[in-house]
């Protein structure tokens, strides 16, 4: 029998094209905020001082003007707007004066569909100085980079998200909108960052992230086979524990680590551990894996595991092949493995002999030689603690997983990680 694992992907579910979830476009932008009627002008002398009913007051000088302003844009009059405007700018003496002149320059240009007349509009809001929330200010200018994006204009756009960024720093949905633009842009790696940070800003103000924010990330990421994607793919899956996203989180480290077949067995370890095998392909995938280490009683194992879940079809090609030359190969015995331990004459052995246990589910054993192989000639620490920390994890003892996941470093160490999550959820 050959099993080779030369060819050892997963296949994975997560898509780098923009994904047809709320983070695909950025959201339409909401109506402009039009004052309706124009309150009776005041003297110069009450502009002196604020008006305390919540409302906008023209001043005496300019209330004529923005009146008259005002039924022209109502009428959709647009021949005469623009005059009208410098009218009205012409007289005006107050931040409400100015401030209303531009909400009437915001109707007009978002009823014509004007985008640069509407930019022009949001920016005279912020001139005017009637606006002193940043927030609400950031709120318009995403509002504006929105209907930008959906115009496919997308510099523009994320200029517009760039300056709502600025002006507050925590508004994630304009970091989000961001992103989405500099995806448009064909700025992946930016887009990736920008997409790390709306995610790193709403865990730390004590938010959850929606999971399509992290399948978005992790998708572009994916997408351009960057090492980060790994640790948006553990972000998601700490987050958002389930088969689906422990799948395709591992399928993603082993394809884009590509992990030995030392390493691409733990990983498939762990995913049978999470019940995120699902497929025959996964399971001849493992079956290989562990043959390639001659570890035939867990292939053994996994292959009448895919048979009980009915996930393994016997009778097809493939699994006839597999499972005719697993039935060739010796399967060993607890006895075997008793004698094996009396004949062991390295730390090697103990390893070994311990996988075997590990495959039987004896995870008290396994841990035990285990330990015994630690800081014996020929044995990779790193190894014999990442298989240690899988026989504790798989028995419950998470603070004895812990130790060992964290004493595992270079190559398996993005295993162990992964691994730390689970230990984590059980």
């Amino acid at each position: 029998m050959k099993l080779s694992t030369t060819a050892l992907a997963l296949t994975l579910a997560v898509s780098a094209a923009p994904a047809a979830a709320q983070y695909d476009r950025p959201p339409p932008p909401p109506p402009p905020q039009i004052p309706q009627n124009i309150p009776t002008g005041r003297d110069d002398k009450a502009q002196a001082q604020p008006a305390d009913d919540g409302k906008v007051h023209p001043s005496g000088k300019a209330v004529k003007a923005i009146v008259e302003l005002q039924k022209a844009v109502n009428a959709n009059d647009a021949a005469n707007i623009p005059a009208l405007v410098a009218a009205a700018n012409a007289v005006a003496t107050t931040k409400d004066d100015r401030y209303i002149i531009a909400q009437f320059r915001l109707k007009a240009a978002y009823a014509a569909n004007d985008d640069a007349a509407l930019a022009s509009a949001i920016d005279a809001v912020a001139a005017s100085g009637y606006v002193d929330n940043p927030t609400t200010m950031a709120d318009l200018y995403v509002a504006l980079g929105s209907k930008l994006y959906n115009g496919k204009k997308f510099d523009l756009a994320a200029s517009a998200f760039e300056h709502a960024s600025t002006l507050s720093p925590t508004n994630t949905q304009a970091l989000i909108n961001l992103a989405e633009s500099r995806f448009s842009q064909g700025r992946q790696p930016d887009a990736v960052a920008l997409f790390q940070k709306a995610i790193q800003l709403r865990t730390a103000a004590g938010q959850k992230p929606e999971e399509a924010l992290y399948k978005r990330a992790l998708g572009v990421a994916y997408g351009q086979q960057m090492p980060v994607a790994i640790d948006i793919a553990r972000q998601w899956i700490a987050a958002y524990p389930s088969p689906e996203s422990w799948r395709n989180g591992l399928a993603l480290y082993q394809n884009i680590a590509k992990p030995d077949v030392e390493g691409a067995l733990d990983v498939l370890r762990l995913m049978r551990a999470t019940g995120s095998l699902n497929n025959a392909a996964d399971f001849s995938l493992y079956a290989t894996a562990a043959a390639d280490q001659f570890n035939y009683n867990e292939a053994q194992v996994v292959i009448d595991e895919g048979i009980a879940s009915k996930k393994i079809d016997p009778t097809s090609p493939l699994f006839r092949d597999i499972i005719g030359g697993l039935k060739a190969k010796p399967k060993a015995t607890r006895a075997d493995l008793e004698q094996a331990i009396k004949d062991a004459k390295d730390g090697k052995a103990f390893l070994r002999i311990g996988d075997r246990y590990l495959a039987m589910s004896d995870y008290a054993k396994a841990a035990e030689l285990y330990r015994q192989s630690i800081g014996k000639p020929g044995v990779d620490s790193n190894v014999a603690n990442m298989h240690l920390g899988i026989a504790l994890a798989r028995s419950g003892d998470k603070a004895g997983a812990t130790t060992a996941f964290n004493a595992v470093s270079g190559n398996l160490s993005g295993i162990a990680k992964y691994w730390l999550i689970y230990v984590q959820q059980s």
